[in-house]
């Protein structure tokens, strides 16, 4: 029997959320320091929030023209951290880069695609206190699907979708599929 699969998110629809929250950190860092990107980190968690926070930070540096999108990114492993390693061994560790600033009183903004039962942003949580003290955590995922199995709600979201448990979302992005498109499975 074959799975079906329909796309909820274009390519163009991707674009938009990815700029929305771009303008949405912005907006939350100066109303929160009154200084727009200064101060500001942003931490993709691999694989595709990595890509989704290079996409935003290059939205950032198009609005504040004296940022420059390397000095905002970071990426953050958080491998050792996952509760469920014991079930699922095989995860190859990849490494943790935080911009030379740190992110001692910064407000870090970690990056992912999907956020599910939130188990990925609790190990997040845990392997940032690895690195510093930041003045504040934010959280922006492409897709919010539900489904959360810990107190975590994310501060920007592209998109809200609901799905069954047995639903499948698959972020797409052209770095490393092809296409942009997030497709419901």
């Amino acid at each position: 029997m074959g799975v079906s699969a329909r796309t909820v998110l274009s390519s163009d629809d991707i674009d938009r959320a990815v700029t929305r929250i771009a303008h949405e950190i912005l907006e939350a860092n100066t109303a929160l320091q009154k200084s727009g990107a200064k101060n500001l980190v942003l931490l993709g968690i691999p694989t595709r929030g990595v890509l989704l926070a290079e996409r935003i930070a290059k939205v950032i540096a198009r609005a504040e023209p004296d940022v420059k999108p390397e000095d905002l990114l970071g990426r953050l492993d958080i491998t050792m951290y996952r509760d469920d390693l014991a079930s699922n061994p095989t995860r190859p560790v990849t490494q943790t880069l935080i911009p030379s600033q740190g992110i001692d009183d910064k407000v870090v903004v970690l990056v992912d695609d999907v956020l599910f039962s939130g188990r990925t942003i609790r190990a997040a949580l845990d392997a940032l206190n690895d690195f510093g003290r930041p003045r504040a955590v934010k959280l922006a995922v492409l897709v919010d699907r539900g489904h959360r199995e810990l107190p975590i709600r994310a501060d920007f979201v592209g998109k809200n979708l609901p799905t069954s448990r047995e639903e499948r979302i698959n972020v797409q992005l052209n770095e490393t599929d092809d296409q942009n498109a997030v497709v419901i499975e």
